[in-house]
């Protein structure tokens, strides 16, 4: 039996296409292997979101040439995206693929296992076609919680992003494929389903029937056999009142959304390019409060970036502390070549970016320390969707995505159960279960 291995890098967005193409290879009786073994094929999905993704991908893809010397060496993603020529030119590798071919990846993996030609070969893909390359992940092996890729591409040009030159503009999928999709993972034993995507409030501004993302939310609650559903990060400006009306009685939508925000300072986002100020984000983020009980958000916050100041930065710090977020994923500004914020004057010292960072990882703990706390006092009990099992605890996530751990002696996964919360250790939720 052939092996095939595929070492993903990045984002969300890459892992589902890792694993739709993992899907295919496996139903043409490929077994998949991780890394350390020996293998046939070796697909590497590379990253380029900063120059480090760059530069560890090309460490990857070489590594794996040298591990597998025999093997089809397939470099697909971002990286070979915007640098094919370079990723071409590395020793080993049989063949390129740009990010809108994805789905021809396992089917060429095959004939180049079974006709191996001599030269470098280089899909070249068109990332403005308007076409959505569609794919299929299914179920995943747990069921609990199923990916569905909606959307790809992005029509902004943020001043400190590569993505929209590597996944080029917005394309929607269809509503009938994705809606088949959805029905399949459910038909499955998948409870709970995730429609992500690059821009995935984007999904349908491109379609010219005005189909639009709440349309899809409302269809998708309907499905039966499906607990809950949740979304990709979000941008702010896109949390409408006309958007969150249209969803807010969807009873599997979940009471947790991720935002993208960025910066607490509407300098500091003018400079970005955002598409939104702090008083938008405000007005938008406090409706969606108002018309979901139990709330909770998560966000992407740059420290560091050009121009900003002491003072930009206490905005930030404010700002976190006001809405009380349960996750912040922060990260210091990173230079990407091809980038706006590149060649801006007045490049923030990297002492301070990390030093702003731990400021605002410090005020964060408390902030979900406290959030953590007052959910138990204020609900004692609540459904977790567990969904795995560490030999002694069961760990799962509450409808708002709060994490719940139960000891038990027991696997439960991919089972919705009540909790009795009797703690918190500021990271988790600990309690027990109301048989």
């Amino acid at each position: 039996m052939l092996k095939a291995c595929i070492y993903t890098l990045g984002c969300r967005v890459n892992q589902y296409e890792s694993d739709a193409i993992a899907k295919e290879l496996k139903d043409n009786g490929v077994s998949i292997v991780n890394s350390s073994e020996a293998c046939d094929i070796c697909i590497i999905n590379t990253c380029s979101v900063t120059g480090e993704s760059d530069r560890k991908s090309k460490q990857i893809i070489r590594r794996l040439i040298n591990k597998n010397p025999n093997a089809v060496i397939i470099v697909t993603g971002c990286y070979s995206q915007i640098n094919p020529q370079d990723a071409l030119n590395i020793k080993g590798v049989n063949l390129v693929c740009g990010n809108n071919d994805k789905s021809k990846i396992a089917k060429k993996a095959l004939e180049l296992v079974k006709n191996r030609s001599l030269n470098c070969e280089l899909f070249e893909s068109d990332l403005y076609c308007g076409k959505f390359d569609t794919m299929s992940a299914g179920a995943p092996l747990s069921r609990t919680r199923g990916f569905i890729k909606i959307q790809d591409g992005c029509n902004s040009k943020c001043a400190y992003c590569i993505i929209p030159y590597a996944r080029g503009s917005v394309r929607s999928d269809s509503r009938e494929n994705i809606l088949a999709e959805a029905n399949k993972i459910v038909g499955e034993g998948c409870l709970e389903i995730v429609l992500t995507g690059i821009e995935t409030a984007a999904y349908g501004t491109d379609l010219k029937n005005g189909y639009s993302l709440g349309d899809l939310l409302e269809e998708v609650n309907g499905i039966d056999g499906l607990k809950r559903i949740r979304l990709g990060s979000l941008d702010p400006s896109s949390i409408t009142k006309e958007f969150v009306d249209k969803i807010k009685t969807l009873d599997k939508v979940m009471p947790h959304f991720h935002i993208s925000m960025q910066s607490g300072c509407t300098k500091t986002l003018n400079e970005m390019k955002r598409k939104y100020n702090i008083d938008m984000a405000e007005k938008n983020i406090h409706y969606l409060k108002e018309c979901f009980p139990d709330l909770m958000l998560s966000a992407d916050v740059i420290t560091g970036f050009p121009n900003e100041s002491d003072e930009d930065f206490c905005k930030t710090l404010e700002f976190f502390k006001d809405e009380e977020f349960l996750h912040l994923h922060i990260f210091p500004y990173s230079k990407r070549a091809g980038t706006v914020a590149a060649t801006m004057k007045n490049q923030v010292p990297e002492a301070i970016k990390k030093e702003r960072l731990h400021m605002l990882e410090e005020q964060q703990k408390m902030i979900k320390c406290k959030l953590l706390g007052d959910f138990i006092l204020n609900n004692g009990s609540t459904e977790v969707l567990f969904e795995s099992y560490d030999g002694e605890y069961i760990l799962g996530h509450t409808p708002n995505f709060i994490e719940v751990k139960v000891k038990s002696d027991l696997a439960r996964g991919n089972q919705i159960l009540n909790v009795k919360m009797t703690h918190t250790d500021g990271e988790y939720v600990f309690g027990e279960i109301i048989e």
